[in-house]
């Protein structure tokens, strides 16, 4: 399991982990100041390539100048080089629960709890 911290790059974290499971191959899971991406097998998820993504998704906002993709162990920080972060208005959302077996979404922990039975039988 890899983790990426999006401190400074809240307002897009959601895009962003879109983008960057998409091109992993991942299942991601939300956490309120980050995600973490992992495989149904347990395999090792190759950290240049999330890093590649990440870059590659933050120059296409243009802001690949701005940010620094750090990475130390199973964990990868998005750092904001001149002090500024991303601010972008949101539409709040709705809380969203994910499973963590593979990746089904819902805003309902009831209907997640019901789902997280299938993996358990």
């Amino acid at each position: 399991m890899l983790t990426v911290d999006c401190t400074d790059v809240l307002s897009i974290k959601n895009e962003l982990v879109v983008y960057v499971s998409d091109e992993v191959a991942a299942i991601p899971t939300l956490k309120q100041h980050q995600f973490t991406l992992s495989t149904l097998d347990d395999e090792i998820i190759d950290t240049g390539i999330v890093i590649t993504a990440i870059k590659e998704f933050l120059d296409s906002i243009g802001e690949g100048n701005n940010f620094a993709v750090i990475s130390n162990n199973d964990s990868i920080n998005i750092k904001s080089i001149s002090g500024t972060v991303i601010e972008r208005k949101t539409i709040p959302q709705q809380e969203m629960f994910s499973c963590t077996h593979c990746g089904f979404v819902t805003r309902f922990e009831v209907e997640l709890n019901t789902h997280m039975k299938i993996h358990y039988f």
